[in-house]
């Protein structure tokens, strides 16, 4: 696999990584030194006390009515806009945390236009000509630290990996003081094909994507990461700590599926 030539770029300099803890540190107290820590510092409780759905890719998208949720506020996430016929509508916000995506879906997600983006710093090699784009201070450590993951309640300081693109959504939607969280589309399930191409924690599908609203969406050609469920669900159960601890709620309305972390409501509950 040959990245395109934007892609194809050093590891970020100490300069830089400096640069950006200065940013986020001084946004953190109230000094925004750039536009893009300005707009991050707009987002804060903008949405105070209302609820929010975030879509998940999984394969249930099909059992769902997803035109419903026009009018929702939603967050969607890598691929979800190879459902836009299905949906017929665009999500409130996008969020891309893996590389992977990034890089195999660059040209798509730059040209992708209707939400309002997120990305990680770390990105930006891949998706720099995405001059729509928030830039998240995104803290990439996957290791097994005490407590992991961390939970950031203060987007435009710090976010936290979980295994899982959905664990930066659930910390966005927090900053943004939404109060009902709901999730759709989160199977929590995935196979690997047996003619999947695999090199350490990285595959390379050879047919059709088992595991998403769509046969493409990881189908031939493209990579994705070994999908680590255990991550995800420690992520998940923090993310419900924080919520509830705050007095507020994330609910699963996904159809089917395997995640039993949060409590279940049917899809059809959040229209009536």
């Amino acid at each position: 696999y040959v990245l395109p030539t934007y892609c194809r770029t050093a590891s970020p300099s100490l300069a830089t990584m400096a640069w950006h803890t200065l940013r986020y540190r001084s946004a953190a107290t109230g000094i925004c030194l750039t536009t893009n820590e300005k707009r991050l510092a707009g987002f804060r409780d903008i949405h105070k006390g209302q609820r929010v759905v975030i879509l998940g890719n999984g394969p249930s998208l099909n059992l769902c009515d997803l035109r419903s949720l026009k009018s929702e506020i939603t967050f969607g996430v890598n691929s979800i806009f190879l459902n836009y016929e299905r949906m017929g509508f665009h999500p409130t916000y996008y969020v891309v945390e893996d590389v992977l995506v990034a890089e195999d879906r660059a040209e798509q997600i730059i040209t992708y236009k209707g939400p309002i983006k997120f990305f990680g710093n770390y990105l930006k090699y891949a998706l720099s000509r995405s001059t729509d784009a928030n830039w998240l201070n995104v803290m990439m450590r996957y290791d097994e630290y005490p407590g992991f993951p961390h939970f950031s309640r203060d987007s435009l300081r710090i976010l936290w990996v979980g295994g899982t693109v959905a664990y930066l959504c659930l910390q966005l939607a927090y900053y943004m003081g939404f109060s009902e969280v709901y999730l759709v589309g989160f199977d929590h399930s995935y196979t690997i094909p047996s003619d999947a191409q695999r090199t350490c924690t990285r595959i390379i599908s050879t047919g059709d994507d088992p595991n998403h609203f769509n046969p493409s969406y990881f189908g031939k050609g493209y990579r994705w990461h070994d999908p680590r469920v255990d991550r995800m669900e420690q992520a998940y159960v923090k993310a419900k700590q924080v919520f509830e601890a705050d007095g507020r709620k994330i609910a699963n309305a996904t159809v089917g599926g395997r995640l039993e972390v949060f409590t279940r409501v049917p899809y059809a509950s959040l229209f009536s």
